[in-house]
């Protein structure tokens, strides 16, 4: 069995990570760029893919990356996700990457990727869960028609990655299509809907089977995203909670208080341990697929606790645009949904475990 705790690289991959974030990603800056028309903190992108090369953590080196594992990349999205960073880091370089790397054509556009030089995008709604059905778009000749929504991301993609209905995977540059943002709970990771009006696109490979790991990949990290969100919020609670003072007594010393800290602490130290199984189980190969669904039936909850805790504890000064505590809460929400809900998660482990309802 695995060994599900950090190694000594991991943590320096996780301190190295969480300076870039300090310095590029503070509240700050976050809402003013989701205040904008343009969320994407671009620099603070260009200093993660290209600086410090985590775009291409889960390509081989010998197709261009740095030949790490899902262990490394969820312990990115942790700080990503505790910083709530406006970057593409999901849906570039996890789940569009790894739509890539079932392809046998898809060495070019995962070069680019990887290096960080370009963004890229699976033009399947985030709501998807893996293996459920998902829209496509029709080819005609290697021209594309029609419409997807709830596209994350694809405002600031270079490249889209476009199931069709001939089975396959195209990919298609951003110029080539028409892209219309859509209202997100989630400013910091906007949707968007994606005309094709006879789209050039270059098939790469078949769609089936790259869409299902992609996706398989995106649930599996995306509760370490969720992991980090979880832990912000935990740890900024308990921190204001003993500043805080009534009656001459921090607050966080009233035992109803504590009780509920006591059990939010229980229910993220369980997230870590099903994040971790998730990361570990795809980078492995073994028991993927009912791991990252105990991790996604698990996880969105837990996340979306800690933050509405966070919220209340923090009374009148959370409930202020100003005080971040808002970002956590809309990004867990957000999450809740992405790439198949809890509830989706739970059915499907009963399938893989069989035991299904009577």
């Amino acid at each position: 069995m695995s060994d599900l705790l950090y190694s000594e690289e991991e943590e320096a991959l996780r301190a190295a990570v969480r300076d870039l974030l300090t310095d590029h990603c503070d509240t700050t800056s976050v809402l003013t760029r989701v205040e904008s028309d343009a969320p994407h903190d671009l620099a603070a992108w260009k200093a993660l893919a290209d600086g410090m090369g985590l775009a291409g953590l889960l390509v081989p080196e010998s197709r261009g990356g740095q030949g790490a594992t899902h262990r490394e990349a969820a312990v990115v999205l942790e700080e990503l996700g505790r910083a709530v960073a406006p970057v593409p880091y999901l849906t570039s370089a996890v789940v569009a990457t790894e739509a890539l790397l079932a392809c046998a054509d898809g060495d070019g556009p995962l070069a680019d990727l990887a290096s960080g030089r370009v963004i890229g995008a699976l033009a399947v709604g985030l709501h998807t869960a893996p293996g459920a059905g998902y829209a496509t778009v029709r080819a005609d000749g290697g021209a594309l028609h029609g419409e997807l929504t709830g596209i994350a991301d694809a405002a600031v993609a270079d490249v889209l990655l476009v199931p069709a209905d001939d089975g396959g995977l195209y990919a298609v540059t951003a110029d080539a299509v028409t892209v219309t943002p859509q209202t997100s709970l989630d400013l910091t990771r906007p949707l968007a809907r994606v005309t094709f009006d006879a789209a050039p696109g270059r098939r790469v490979g078949d769609a089936e089977p790259a869409v299902r790991r992609a996706l398989r990949a995106g649930a599996g990290l995306l509760a370490s995203e969720q992991l980090g969100v979880a832990e912000w919020a935990l740890t900024e609670t308990v921190r204001y909670l003993k500043d805080r003072k009534q009656f001459n007594r921090p607050v966080g010393g009233f035992q109803a208080l504590k009780h509920r800290l006591a059990q939010l602490w229980l229910e993220v130290v369980h997230l870590r341990a099903a994040a971790r199984a998730a990361a570990d189980a795809l980078a492995t190969g073994e028991d993927t697929d009912v791991s990252v669904t105990v991790a996604q039936a698990y996880a969105a909850p837990v996340a979306v606790r800690a933050a509405e805790e966070a919220l209340q504890l923090h009374a009148g000064i959370g409930m202020t645009w100003e005080h971040p505590v808002h970002l956590r809460l809309k990004r867990a929400k957000a999450d809740s949904i992405a790439y198949g809900t809890a509830g989706a998660h739970r059915e499907a482990l009963a399938e893989l475990v069989d035991l299904r309802a009577p």
